[in-house]
């Protein structure tokens, strides 16, 4: 599992979802977090943060948002050599088997469906985590 000290950028592009997954996240002793209203704000976010002591280790980013949408960000996330690595969650209302295919050939550590439970939301953080550290 990720380290409770763990950097994430949480980006969507409704507050009230936001705070919900920042308060699972605190459920399970997190308490590191950046916020991002849509993609665009998301990548600035990551760029400012590159290199510092505050750099992000784990994305958790809506798919329909406006102005950049999160299966958008997680392409040029990948595409960009400082982020290639990075854990990347992608929170959604979809789930159309074409669009978790779209993800996951696009290098989604982990795809959670709205609305879920803190107990599904652990198992996938765990998975995305065993994705990136594996032995």
């Amino acid at each position: 599992m990720f380290p409770v000290e763990t950097r994430i950028l949480v980006i969507d592009d409704m507050p009230s979802i936001r705070d919900l997954v920042k308060n699972t996240l605190r459920g399970m002793g997190y308490k590191n977090f950046q916020e991002a209203a849509d993609g665009e704000e998301g990548l600035k976010t990551l760029e400012k943060l590159h290199n510092g002591e505050q750099s992000i280790q784990l994305v958790i980013s809506d798919w329909n948002m406006p102005k950049m949408k999160g299966l958008d960000l997680l392409k040029h996330v990948r595409a960009t050599d400082n982020f290639k690595t990075l854990p990347f969650v992608l929170l959604t209302s979809e789930s159309e088997r074409d669009q978790v295919t779209e993800a996951v050939l696009a290098g989604v550590s982990q795809y959670i469906v709205k609305p879920f439970s803190a107990k599904i939301f652990e198992d996938k953080l765990k998975a995305a985590y065993a994705k990136h550290n594996k032995a």
